[in-house]
């Protein structure tokens, strides 16, 4: 009896399991072409129409899926190189800090968001306050990868526009979050803090670059407070359109005296009458 029972228990999981696995509806029709499934994913990075065998997906898009994975990963542990970042910035006539945050190392990190926020007490003794117009803080976020790849493109395309800008000596920061930007601004009495930081690596972008600005940066600032321009890598927003865009905020930011949700971009603006 309790035999026939256990059997009859294993047949029914063994059918849960199979309706589970069961495939949703495909966002491609089941009749398109080859040639149609490939047109219509070359409109964008997502994973549309893919090749199945069966319930599962085809060996190609799977070792796809799994190597995007394995990037997005390296992107999250990987390590800012600040030496070279500092390096190049010296390069392009800019002073560059290399700083830290308190937390002591990667996992330390990923695990304690707060510590990525604050400098440590070394760092933090480096910062001398001036009459700052400006400061960039380079900060390695979820992607070192994004950081080194674009940062100091986006910054080469953004220096011309700042003739008259008092700007403040360039900050690496390893281990850093956002926020860290409103105690380095606080620190040197800058007006604006302008953070450039590897965003949250997705499973089609592991090195995106977003830029984040604070008007009069202070502990404690919410992201409320904030501007954002995101997605700033070769398959997103170019570097110029970014620096513009960039530009554009600061100004208007230095005008109005403000940034967030009161502060929109001027380009969106202007798009939207077009």
């Amino acid at each position: 009896m309790s035999r026939r029972f256990s059997a009859n228990s294993m047949f029914k999981r063994r059918d849960r399991k199979t309706k589970e696995a069961s495939p949703g509806p495909e966002l491609a029709p089941p009749g398109m072409s080859p040639a149609a499934r490939e047109a219509l994913r070359s409109y964008t990075p997502a994973r549309i129409g893919l090749e199945r065998r069966g319930i599962s997906l085809a060996t190609r898009p799977l070792l796809d899926f799994q190597l995007a994975h394995a990037r997005a990963r390296d992107a999250v542990h990987g390590a800012i190189d600040v030496r070279m970042l500092c390096d190049e910035l010296r390069r392009c006539g800019l002073t560059a800090l290399a700083l830290e945050s308190k937390a002591a190392d990667r996992s330390t990190y990923l695990r304690r968001p707060d510590l990525g926020r604050v400098l440590s007490e070394e760092s933090a003794s480096q910062l001398i306050p001036g009459e700052y117009d400006a400061v960039f803080v380079i900060a390695d976020g979820l992607s070192a990868l994004a950081v080194e790849r674009h940062a100091l493109h986006l910054l080469r395309a953004l220096l011309p526009l700042l003739k008259g800008w008092r700007v403040a000596p360039v900050c690496v920061v390893e281990q850093g979050r956002v926020a860290v930007g409103d105690a380095i601004g606080e620190a040197l009495n800058a007006r604006l803090a302008v953070v450039l930081i590897g965003e949250r690596p997705g499973l089609s972008s592991p090195d995106s670059l977003g830029v984040y600005l604070t008007w009069e940066p202070r502990r404690g600032r919410k992201d409320a407070e904030r501007n954002c321009i995101s997605n700033i890598r070769e398959e997103g927003l170019s570097y110029a359109a970014a620096a513009s865009r960039l530009y554009a905020l600061m100004q208007e930011a230095s005008r109005r005296r403000l940034t967030g949700v009161g502060l929109k971009d001027p380009t969106e603006e202007l798009a939207g009458l077009l």
